[in-house]
């Protein structure tokens, strides 16, 4: 699943990574690859804890809804991707019935932003339903 994040530096090497859409959700790093692969850990971490106490993942916003936020100014912006499909449960196979027009667009809009058929129907469904 895909979550915005926003990196900040005091000195060019050392990075802070807040998670916009999960409140409480930090991490940081030596450079900004060390912390984006950290903020992925804390990521799962928040999540499992989230969902063990009965919370709902929040739906993840665009940057352009976090980005007039002065905590978040002067950041880098990023979007990473963090496996917590494990804790939703087992995947179930379903028989639906699209429009084939409308199929063709999920499928070209799915490719184009790196997600599948299937994690892009799941998204969507996750979002209407918040």
């Amino acid at each position: 699943m895909k979550f915005t994040v926003v990196l900040h530096t005091d000195d060019g090497h050392h990075y802070g990574v807040i998670v916009p859409d999960l409140p409480g959700c930090f991490s940081a790093g030596d450079g900004i690859d060390e912390a984006l692969s950290s903020v992925i850990e804390a990521i799962d971490l928040h999540v499992e804890t989230l969902l063990e106490d009965g919370g709902d993942i929040p739906a993840r916003l665009p940057i352009d809804a976090h980005k007039d936020n002065p905590d978040f100014a002067g950041g880098i912006w990023a979007v990473v991707d963090a496996p917590i499909e494990k804790y939703f449960g087992p995947a179930e196979k379903i028989n639906i019935t699209l429009p084939k027009l409308l199929l063709a667009k999920i499928d070209s809009y799915a490719k184009a932003h790196g997600a599948t058929r299937s994690g892009f129907l799941a998204d969507a469904a996750r979002s209407a339903m918040r």
